[in-house]
């Protein structure tokens, strides 16, 4: 009797077990979600970073979004051109023409030209840094060359330098953006690889208390933008930016500044029109 009863509830379950499997089969062809098989060629060819530097959650989330229409084909930064060109050949577009593009640090506020406030002893973190009453630096706008953008660079595109400030390796960098996510004073920006002049500066202070902060610091004078030709460089929010799309590296603007806060290789220089 009790043999019966173990047959019967073994013969019970297997039975169940085929039911349940023939609707699960027939649940995941009804209910399946199509992927489109260029999802995955669009994965294939981008870097695999992962760094988020295109908007979207890591690699795959890009290449969703590139064969839903939302993304565009150039859109990752750290394959360049090379990777947008192959992106597009898959969705049977052109990439568009897009500019190189690295991480600047807008400071030269070292020792020699900018002076601390208090001699701070805390861990090597600009983050940690900056809780402590905005920092060290006389310059509440300045690097604070402890590495927290160094500790969050993926490719090892920039390090502290011997005078104490980050600085990035143009070869190295690829945009991805998280030092400038990291970075607590903003202090670091994207700008063309080819652009040779730039501001080296973040004060957005106003007064006589820029210069006496640091010796290089921009002091919105406007003598930038009263000589440049091209219209290129205008004082906003008390400090001189650059509009790169107008900037033909005359450098114009690194001779006439009087505090040395635009920089550039004057033996590169451009003068055409």
């Amino acid at each position: 009797m009790n043999m019966n009863l173990v047959i019967l509830a073994s013969v019970s379950l297997g039975v169940m077990g085929l039911i349940f499997g023939i609707i699960l089969a027939f649940a995941s062809k009804k209910f399946a979600v199509e992927v489109d098989p260029r999802v995955s060629e669009v994965r294939e060819v981008v870097p695999g970073a992962n760094c988020g530097a295109c908007g979207y959650p890591g690699c795959d989330g890009f290449s969703n979004a590139v064969v839903k229409g939302i993304a565009p084909v150039n859109g990752c930064p750290v394959g360049g051109a090379a990777v947008a060109a192959k992106v597009a050949k898959i969705m049977g577009l052109e990439a568009e023409s897009s500019v190189k593009r690295v991480a600047k640090v807008k400071c030269d506020g070292h020792a020699e030209n900018c002076s601390n406030r208090y001699d701070y002893q805390g861990i090597d973190s600009c983050l940690a840094a900056n809780m402590l009453n905005g920092g060290p630096k006389s310059c509440s706008f300045g690097c604070m060359g402890l590495g927290s953008c160094v500790a969050v660079c993926p490719f090892d595109a920039i390090h502290i330098n011997d005078k104490g400030l980050a600085e990035v390796d143009p070869e190295k960098c690829t945009a991805c953006g998280k030092c400038i996510e990291t970075c607590p004073k903003d202090v670091i920006s994207l700008v063309p690889y080819e652009q040779l002049t730039i501001v080296t500066c973040n004060n957005k202070d106003k007064g006589p208390q820029v210069k006496k902060n640091c010796k290089v610091a921009c002091i919105a004078c406007g003598m930038c933008e009263r000589n440049c030709p091209h219209d290129a460089i205008h004082v906003v929010n008390n400090l001189a930016e650059i509009d790169y799309s107008k900037c033909v590296n005359c450098m114009i603007c690194v001779e006439k500044c009087p505090t040395g806060a635009i920089q550039g290789d004057l033996s590169l220089r451009k003068m055409e029109a």
